[in-house]
C-alpha cells in the first residue's frame, strides 16, 4: 500500500474548532467547557490495521512522507498544549487596590477630600481633620492592596506544570527512515516509536509491541504499570491496551505506534485544556465579606441621609448638611478591619502548615470550614500507596498479615512447615529487590525495585523470615520464565542446598485458578496430600473471600525436580520447555491490599460527628474501593448497597428499591450513562457514596453534581487526572508526597504529608477562623456606636462635639486593631466539630443577630459610657449638663471670647476649644475602658468566659497594649499638637468602669440563658 493522503475531512476528536459560524465569545467558551466535560470519544482502538492505515493516510511500515507530514502540521498545528489566555499583572493589582472592602474604603477617603474641600471653600481657616483622615484611609487601602496582591501573586501556574509533562524527543519514522525530532513537530498519522524510559510524545494507537508496559497513574490513578499490546480488549479508550496516552511512562519493553492525536486533542490535553479553564468561582469568605461589605454600607447611607434631612430640618445650611451626611458614613466604616481579616487568615494559613496543611490560596482557609461534602481519592490519600500483604491461606485456613504502618497488628502462626515453604516460594521466585544503601532504614520504609506486589511479598518475607537476599544467595537461580499475560503465571529453577530434598527447586507463582490448574497435590503442614473436589473448594472459598474484600490474590506451588531426570548440571531451557510445569505441588495463597493509613478511620468519623458527607472517587476497582470504604468507615458498618440487600433477600438487584440502601457504590460505566437528575438523586438518597472505576471527566461531574445539591466541595486528588476536579472544586486539596506538579498547581492547598487525617485538621481551623472572625467584627462594630453618636447629638441637640474625628481614627487603627487580631489566635469552643456544616445561605459572617448585639446593644452601653465622661468632665469645668444643648452656635463662633459657662466665667474660643479636646480625650479613654469588656465577651459566643479561661496570651498583651497606647496618646507631651489629646485627671479614667462591667454581666447572664434554652427566644433573637 503506498502512503495516501488520508482524510482531509476527518475530525479527530470532538472539539469546537471546527465551527464555522463564530458565536458569542461567552457562549463559545461554555460551550468548549462543555465539550471538554464530554467523555473521550475515540474508536481508533476498534479499528483493524488496513481500515487505520487509510483513516489517517499513513504507511505502516515506511510511515508518512516528510511533505504530508508538513501539510498535516499546517492544518493542525504543533503538539503541545495552548497556554490559557492570562490575566496581566496589573489588573490583578488593581483587583486588589479596588475590589471588595476597598471600594468603601476608597469611598470613605474620597467623601473625607470633599468635605475637606467644602470647608476650604466656605472657611478662611479650615479644620485639617477630613483631610488627615482621607489621607490615612487612602494610605491604608494601598498598604492591604499591596499585601493581598502579594499573597495573591504566588499560586496559579496550571499551564506551566501541564507543560513540563511534555517529552521533549520523539522518535518517528517518515520516508522509512527513524528520525529524532522534537515532539511538537508531531503530526497526526506519525508512526513512532517508543523504549523504556520514554515518555509517550501523542496519543498513539499501538500496532506492535514487546513486552512493553506504561505507567498510566497520572492519567487513571492505577498504581500497576499496564500492559500495551496491539489488540483490542475493552470498549472504553481508556481501558483498552491498544492505545498509549501522551505525556504517560514506557516503563519497559518497546512498541511502535501511529499517532491518533496530537496537542490540545490528545486526553492530557483536554485534561490541561479543562483544568485551565474551569473557573472555580469567589470563594465563601469573599461571598460573606461582600455580603458584610453590602450590610455596613446600607447601614452607613441610611444614616447619613437621614441626618442630611434631619440637619435640613433644623434649619442647617446645605454645605453643612453635607459635611455632616460625610462625617456619618465616614463614621461607619471599620477602617481596621480588612487588615484584620488578612492578618487572621494569615495567622491560620500558617498554624495550618504547621499540621502539614500548606495553603496557597488565603482564603480557602475558611472554605474548608465550611466544607460539607469532601470528595477524596483513594489511592495515598485514605491508603498507605503501598501494596502490603493482608492476607495468607494455608494449612486450610485463613491467616492475618501486619498491614499497620509501624507493625504493631496482628501476627500468625509462622511454626508450620507450609509457612516455610509458602516464604521460599515468595522469596525466590520474585524479582524485586531493595534498593542500594538504605540498610539502616525500618524495612516498609525502604524503596525497592520491581512492581508493587512483588515489593509487597518482598517486604513481607525479608519481616517474617529474614533476609531474602541470604536466601537467594543459597537458592542460586538457573533458569526463569517471568510473567506474561497469555500464561499468567511466573516461574524459576533454583539449586536446593536442602540435603533432605533433590537438588532442584521449581517455583512457580501466578493468578491462582491457573496455579491449581497445574497442581495434583497440596501441602497440608508440610506434608503432601492429594488434591481432591474437598480441598478445591475451600480453596475457591478462600480465593473468592479474600477476592471479596477488595484483595489481589497470588497463588503460589513448587515442585522437587527428580535428580534422576535432572542431575547437576542439566541445562534448563526456557523457549521450548524441557521441565515439568503441570502436576506441581499447591502451597498456598497470598493476598495484598494497598491498607488504609491508620488515622483515616478516626478522621472519617470526625467528618460524621461534624455533619461532612465523605464520598470516595477512585480509578479502581469497585470491588476494592467497597473493601476499602467498610475498612475506613466510608460504608459504617450495618449499611448496605442495593446489591447487599439483593444477596441478603435472594432477589434480583433490579426489584430492590434504590432508596432502601443507605450506601451505594457506583461504576463509572454507569455514570457514563447517567444524565444530571440521576446523579443528583443518588447524591440526594444515598448517605455513604463510592464511585469506582471514574474518568477525569466523571470526577469533575461528581464535584458539579455536590455543588448543585448546595454543598461546598472539597476535593482530593494527586493525578493529573484530578486537576479539573480540583479546580472546579470549592476547595482542591492536592498531595505533597505523591501527587503531580499539575495536581498541586490546580489545588488551593497542598497536604504535605497526603494524610487524609490532615484535612480533618484543616476544617477544625477552618471552622474556628470563621468563629474568630465573627468575634473580631463584633468587636469592631460594637465601637462604632460611641463613635458615631457624639456626632449626632452635636447636630440635634446641638451640644459642643465631645468626640473628634482624629480621635475616631486612633481607635480603629490604633487601640482597637491589636485586640481584633487577638481573637484569631481564640482557641475553639468544645462543640465546633460536633455541629453540621454551615448553611451559606443562612448561617453569615455578618448577620441581623450580631449587628443587633454590637450596635442595639452593647455599642448603646458603650455610647452611654461615653456621654456619662463627657457630661463629668464638662460639669467639673463649670458647664452643667443643663447648660450644653443649644451651647454648640455660641462655641463654635471664633468672634465671641467672653462665653459664660454655669458659674459665670468666661472662656476664650482657645480655652474652650483645649476643653473640647480635653472631652475628646475623656471619651476616648472611656470608649478604651468599655472595650476592654467587649472584648471578654466576644471571646466566647455560648460557653462562660469560666468554662474558656483566659488562656490566649496575645489577648491578654491587647489589654495591656489598648491601656497604654490610650495613656500614651494622652500623657505624652506633643500630643495636644499631633493628634490634639490632653492629659485627664486620673478619676475621669474610672468612670466608664461600671458600665464595662455592666456589658460583662449583662453578656454572661445573656449566654448562660442561651446554653439553658437551647433553640429558645434568646438564641434565635441574640445567638450570633
Amino acid at each position: 500500500m503506498g502512503l495516501g493522503t488520508g482524510n482531509d475531512e476527518y475530525t479527530l476528536t470532538a472539539t469546537s474548532e471546527n465551527e464555522t459560524k463564530k458565536p458569542k465569545k461567552g457562549k463559545k467558551k461554555r460551550k468548549d467547557v462543555n465539550e471538554l466535560k464530554k467523555e473521550v470519544e475515540l474508536d481508533d482502538h476498534k479499528l483493524t490495521l488496513d481500515e487505520l492505515s487509510r483513516k489517517y493516510g499513513t504507511d505502516l511500515n515506511r510511515g508518512l512522507s516528510s511533505s504530508r507530514a508538513n501539510e498535516i502540521f499546517e492544518r493542525d498545528g504543533p503538539n503541545a498544549l495552548t497556554p490559557p489566555p492570562t490575566t496581566p499583572e496589573w489588573v490583578k493589582f488593581c483587583t486588589q487596590l479596588f475590589g471588595g472592602f476597598q471600594t468603601l474604603l476608597w469611598f470613605g477617603a474620597f467623601l473625607c477630600f470633599t468635605a475637606y474641600g467644602i470647608q476650604a471653600a466656605s472657611n478662611e481657616e479650615p479644620a485639617n481633620d477630613n483631610l488627615y483622615l482621607g489621607l490615612v484611609l487612602a494610605f491604608v487601602v494601598i498598604v492591604n492592596g499591596w499585601f493581598s496582591y502579594y499573597q495573591e501573586s504566588k499560586s496559579s501556574k496550571i499551564m506551566e506544570s501541564f507543560r513540563n509533562l511534555v517529552p521533549q524527543q520523539a522518535l518517528v519514522v517518515r520516508d522509512g527512515e527513524k528520525k529524532v525530532i522534537t515532539a511538537n513537530e508531531v503530526v497526526a498519522g506519525d508512526l513512532v516509536e517508543v523504549k523504556g524510559g520514554d515518555k509517550i510524545p501523542a496519543d498513539l494507537r499501538i500496532i506492535a509491541a514487546h513486552g512493553c508496559k506504561v505507567d498510566n497513574s497520572s492519567l487513571t490513578g492505577e498504581s500497576e504499570p499496564q500492559t500495551r499490546t496491539p489488540d483490542f480488549s475493552h470498549e472504553n479508550p481508556l481501558e483498552t491496551r491498544n492505545i498509549a496516552f501522551f505525556s504517560t511512562n514506557c516503563v519497559e519493553g518497546t512498541a511502535r505506534g501511529v499517532v491518533i492525536n496530537t496537542g490540545d486533542r490528545t486526553v492530557m490535553g483536554r485534561i490541561a485544556s479543562l483544568a485551565s479553564s474551569l473557573d472555580g468561582g469567589k470563594t465563601p469568605i469573599a461571598r460573606e465579606i461582600e455580603h458584610f461589605i453590602h450590610i455596613i454600607s446600607g447601614v452607613a447611607v441610611f444614616l447619613g441621609v437621614a441626618f442630611l434631612i434631619l440637619s435640613l430640618i433644623l434649619g442647617y445650611g446645605w454645605l453643612e448638611a453635607v459635611v455632616f451626611l460625610i462625617g456619618i458614613i465616614v463614621a461607619n466604616v471599620p477602617e481596621g478591619l480588612p487588615a484584620t481579616v488578612t492578618v487572621c487568615l494569615t495567622l491560620t494559613a500558617k498554624r495550618m502548615a504547621k499540621k502539614n496543611c500548606l495553603v496557597k490560596n488565603l482564603e480557602a482557609v475558611e472554605t474548608l470550614g465550611s466544607t460539607s461534602t469532601i470528595c477524596s481519592d483513594k489511592t495515598g490519600t485514605l491508603t498507605q500507596n503501598r501494596m502490603t500483604v493482608a492476607h495468607m491461606w494455608f494449612d486450610n485456613r485463613i491467616h492475618e498479615a501486619d498491614t499497620t504502618e509501624n507493625q504493631s497488628g496482628a501476627s500468625f502462626d509462622k511454626s508450620s512447615p507450609t509457612w516455610s515453604a509458602l516464604s521460599r516460594v515468595a522469596g525466590l521466585c520474585n524479582r524485586a529487590v531493595f534498593r542500594a544503601e538504605q540498610s539502616h532504614l525500618p524495612i516498609l520504609s525502604r524503596e525497592t525495585a520491581g512492581d508493587a506486589s512483588e515489593s509487597a511479598l518482598l517486604k513481607c518475607i525479608e519481616l517474617c523470615c529474614g533476609s531474602v537476599t541470604e536466601m537467594r544467595e543459597r537458592y542460586h537461580k538457573i533458569c526463569e520464565i517471568p510473567f506474561n499475560s497469555t500464561n499468567k503465571y511466573q516461574l524459576s529453577v533454583h539449586k536446593n542446598p536442602n540435603s533432605s530434598e533433590s537438588k532442584h527447586l521449581l517455583v512457580m507463582k501466578g493468578a491462582p485458578e491457573r496455579i491449581l490448574d497445574r497442581c495434583s497435590t497440596i501441602l497440608i503442614q508440610g506434608k503432601e496430600q492429594p488434591l481432591d473436589d474437598e480441598m478445591k473448594d475451600s480453596f475457591q472459598n478462600a480465593y473468592v473471600e479474600l477476592g471479596g474484600l477488595g484483595e489481589r490474590v497470588l497463588g503460589f506451588c513448587h515442585f522437587s525436580l527428580p535428580d534422576d531426570q535432572f542431575p547437576e548440571g542439566f541445562a534448563f531451557d526456557t523457549e521450548n520447555v524441557n521441565f515439568p510445569t503441570e502436576n506441581l505441588c499447591f502451597v498456598g495463597l497470598m493476598s495484598m491490599i494497598d491498607p488504609p493509613r491508620a488515622a483515616v478511620p478516626d478522621a472519617v468519623g470526625k467528618c460524621r460527628s461534624a455533619g461532612i458527607k465523605v464520598i470516595m472517587v477512585t480509578g479502581d476497582h469497585p470491588i476494592t474501593a467497597k473493601a476499602i470504604a467498610m475498612g475506613v468507615g466510608i460504608i459504617s458498618e450495618g449499611n448496605e448497597t442495593v446489591e447487599d440487600i439483593a444477596a441478603r433477600l435472594n432477589i434480583p438487584v433490579s426489584e430492590v428499591n434504590p432508596r432502601d440502601a443507605k450506601a451505594c457504590v457506583v461504576h463509572g460505566g454507569e455514570l457514563k450513562n447517567m444524565n444530571e437528575s440521576d446523579l443528583d438523586e443518588i447524591l440526594k438518597y444515598h448517605t455513604e457514596i463510592v464511585f469506582a472505576r471514574t474518568s477525569p471527566q466523571q470526577k469533575l461531574i461528581i464535584v458539579e453534581g455536590c455543588q448543585r445539591q448546595g454543598a461546598i466541595v472539597a476535593v482530593t486528588g494527586d493525578g493529573v487526572n484530578d486537576s479539573p476536579a480540583l479546580k472546579k472544586a470549592d476547595i482542591g486539596v492536592a498531595m505533597g508526597i505523591a501527587g503531580s506538579d499539575v495536581s498541586k498547581q490546580a489545588a488551593d492547598m497542598i497536604l504535605l504529608d497526603d494524610n487524609f487525617a490532615s484535612i480533618v485538621t484543616g476544617v477544625e481551623e477552618g471552622r474556628l477562623i470563621f468563629d474568630n472572625l465573627k468575634k473580631s467584627i463584633a468587636y469592631t462594630l460594637t465601637s462604632k456606636i460611641p463613635e458615631m453618636s457624639p456626632f449626632l447629638m452635636f447636630v440635634l441637640v446641638g451640644i459642643p462635639l465631645p468626640l473628634g474625628t482624629v480621635t475616631i481614627l486612633c481607635i480603629d487603627l490604633g487601640t482597637d486593631l491589636i485586640p481584633a487580631i487577638s481573637l484569631a489566635y481564640e482557641n475553639a469552643e468544645n462543640d465546633i466539630m460536633k455541629r453540621q456544616p454551615r448553611n451559606a445561605q443562612t448561617d453569615r459572617l455578618v448577620n441581623a443577630r450580631l449587628i443587633s448585639m454590637a450596635y442595639g446593644q452593647i455599642g448603646m452601653i458603650q455610647a452611654v459610657a461615653g456621654f456619662f465622661t463627657y457630661i463629668v468632665v464638662m460639669s467639673e469645668n463649670g458647664f452643667w449638663p443643663s447648660y450644653l444643648p443649644g451651647l454648640r452656635v455660641g462655641w463654635e463662633d471664633r468672634s465671641i471670647s467672653d462665653l459664660e459657662d454655669s458659674y459665670g466665667q468666661q472662656w476664650t474660643f482657645e480655652a474652650r476649644k483645649i476643653i473640647e479636646s480635653t472631652c475628646h480625650t475623656a471619651f476616648f479613654i472611656s470608649i478604651v475602658v468599655v472595650q476592654w469588656g467587649d472584648l471578654i465577651i466576644v471571646k466566647t459566643r455560648r460557653n462562660s468566659i469560666i468554662q474558656q479561661g483566659m488562656k490566649n496570651k496575645v489577648l491578654i498583651f491587647a489589654f495591656f497594649e489598648e491601656a497604654a497606647l490610650a495613656a500614651f496618646l494622652s500623657y505624652c507631651p506633643g500630643m495636644d499638637v499631633a493628634v490634639r489629646m490632653y492629659p485627664l485627671r486620673p478619676l475621669w479614667w474610672f468612670t466608664a468602669f461600671p458600665y464595662s462591667l455592666l456589658i460583662f454581666v449583662y453578656d454572661e447572664v445573656r449566654k448562660y440563658l442561651l446554653r439553658q434554652n437551647p433553640g429558645g427566644w434568646v438564641e434565635r433573637e441574640t445567638y450570633y
